[in-house]
């Protein structure tokens, strides 16, 4: 009996973590959204959920700008997203609101609800996302590669790069007077490509910006199914050993 239950330990302990994508929708401007800001970077850093892989995601929306602050990580394509969530779970869209493998959603300073929803989307099989890069390339390039793609519906291949250790000082609106810390804040998001078989390969310039600090980069692939928004599996790898 104790040979089954080490062999069961040994081999629990030998499969890699289940990657669980979590989306947080927030604003600068919204004075409901720190705490959630704060729980995203902490799941992120800390990793609580045994045998997973939490991958973050934090996208600003741009529908709080005109109330006083004008966030300055917000883009109205992360508003367009979540607008499509909004159509997926049939409701109307808030901040911070978080959205849990493109299949759960819940108020995004819940840490419990939070953890029970990475749990759950863990059961789920995912698609094995494998992402490497070359250092020696002076404009370098990640290459991508997928296996094990569910062929229930079409799909859609993202590559989000995101930036850590992020600070505003906001002087108007309803945080004025904060100082503000973001971690994982998406910097821009690309569809590169569409999944149309069990595999999936690519080859995507990394391309940022001067004044994104380099050592706090990383990028997050992930595959979405189109009409369910249910996300298929994810990878993440940090930008500094691609010698930007």
């Amino acid at each position: 009996m104790w040979v089954l239950a080490f062999l069961a330990a040994s081999l629990l302990a030998a499969a890699p973590p289940a990657p669980v994508l979590v989306e947080l929708f927030t604003s600068e401007g919204c004075s409901s959204c720190p705490p959630a800001d704060e729980l995203l970077s902490r799941l992120e850093n800390t990793q609580p959920a045994p045998g997973v892989e939490i991958i973050a995601l934090s996208e600003h929306v741009d529908y709080w700008n005109h109330q006083g602050w004008a966030d300055p990580f917000s883009s109205p394509a992360f508003s367009a997203r979540q607008q499509q969530y909004g159509s997926r779970f049939r409701k109307e869209v808030f901040t911070p609101q978080m959205v849990v493998d493109g299949g759960a959603e819940l108020v995004g300073s819940d840490g419990r609800r939070a953890l029970a929803a990475i749990l759950e989307a863990a059961r789920t099989p995912k698609a094995r996302v494998g992402l490497s890069c070359s250092a020696a390339d002076p404009q370098p390039k990640l290459q991508v590669r997928i296996e094990g793609i569910p062929m229930s519906g079409e799909s859609d291949v993202f590559l989000a790069i995101t930036e850590s250790g992020l600070r505003s000082r906001v002087s108007s609106g309803e945080n004025a007077g904060r100082t503000m810390p973001h971690g994982s804040v998406v910097r821009r998001l690309d569809t590169i490509g569409r999944a149309r078989q069990p595999s999936f390969a690519a080859e995507s310039r990394l391309a940022v910006k001067k004044s994104w600090k380099r050592g706090n980069l990383a990028a997050v692939v992930f595959v979405q199914e189109r009409a369910s928004r249910h996300v298929l599996g994810a990878g993440r790898i940090t930008l500094p050993v691609c010698a930007l």
